[in-house]
């Protein structure tokens, strides 16, 4: 039997992000997705050397990966359209989480309960922390994005940049690797190539 999980996953790069924004650089999900598994897997990594936590930061990375996952099916709907009420927003879990089951379904019955794993969460305290890093890096890479279309002059992305900051500044008691992470790693996005070498 053929099963189409991994087909219907490689059409991420067909997803494009920022729908209603003019972008001076497209931006897709698959693009995204990677970055929020990179951010995903450093945030871990801060937490367990820096605050003694024991998260595991390779299966954040495969969060990450898969965390927008259903918009393959969905389509990227804008925030602030899926955040414009609480109504508006448990339906469109609703409508992920049906979507997530979807793409499940197109594997094969022995190999669902591993992903499975990474689609939906377990029940106890480090997974739930872990999955809160993982959506910090799903915001922080969303700022990388605003900072690189306002650092092109592009205004469109000013307010969802002043947004996105404020989101995160109000992360930094919870989450202290977020703090970490904006502190030594945010600034060096935008710089040249040659700066950063």
């Amino acid at each position: 039997m053929n099963y189409n999980f991994f087909a219907l996953i490689s059409r991420m790069k067909y997803i494009d992000r920022w729908a209603l924004m003019r972008n001076t650089r497209q931006e897709n999900l698959c693009e995204h997705s990677m970055e929020v598994a990179m951010i995903a897997h450093a945030l871990c990594t801060i937490g367990n050397v820096r605050y003694g936590k024991n998260l595991d930061a390779n299966k954040a990375a495969l969060i990450g990966l898969y965390h927008d996952a259903s918009e393959i099916i969905t389509g990227d709907m804008p925030t602030p359209v899926k955040y414009f009420n609480k109504d508006l927003k448990k339906a469109y879990k609703e409508v992920e989480a049906i979507a997530d089951d979807k793409l499940l379904e197109k594997l094969p019955d022995d190999l669902r309960p591993s992903f499975e794993a990474i689609f939906k969460a377990d029940d106890n305290d480090d997974e739930r922390y872990m999955r809160r890093l993982v959506k910090a890096a799903d915001k922080l890479s969303a700022l990388i994005k605003c900072m690189a279309e306002t650092g092109a002059g592009n205004s469109e992305f000013r307010t969802a940049k002043e947004s996105t900051e404020k989101t995160i500044r109000s992360l930094y008691q919870e989450l202290p690797e977020v703090l970490d992470f904006v502190n030594e790693f945010l600034s060096s996005y935008g710089n040249t190539l040659d700066e950063l070498t």
